[in-house]
């Protein structure tokens, strides 16, 4: 069965940097799309970014595009996130989840929502301070 495990979340001041890990089995980087959602309480999960490595594309959200970058340790199977430039509004519970690139889907419009994902990480808390 496949396990994502995340590490790498914490307390930042605004502008600061922060790298979460997505340690993963079971799955192939070919032929997955890897996404990154945040959530804070009582609001729904939202798109981050993802990424697939067999498109070669990756795609953020407006409000983190410059700021944040997807990528990825084959040997280990691990995909980082590497958040820059942090802001108060970043605050959240941070998910990894992986899901197949299947037929008939649209990468990376399809990709964009939660629906897309078969496996996810605990999650790991980010918080910025002013």
């Amino acid at each position: 069965q496949v396990q994502l495990v995340q590490s790498g979340g914490g307390l930042v001041q605004a502008g600061g940097s922060l790298r979460l890990s997505c340690a993963t089995s079971g799955r192939t980087f070919s032929t997955y799309a890897v996404g990154w959602f945040r959530q804070t309480p009582g609001k729904e999960r939202e798109f981050v970014a993802v990424d697939s490595w067999s498109i070669g594309s990756t795609y953020y959200v407006d409000s983190v595009k410059g700021r944040f970058t997807i990528s990825r340790e084959n040997a280990e199977n691990t995909v980082y996130l590497q958040m820059n430039s942090l802001k108060p509004e970043d605050t959240a519970v941070y998910y990894c989840a992986t899901g197949r690139l299947r037929p008939g889907t649209y990468f990376p419009g399809d990709y964009y929502t939660t629906r897309q994902y078969d496996y996810w990480g605990q999650g790991t808390q980010v918080t910025v301070s002013s």
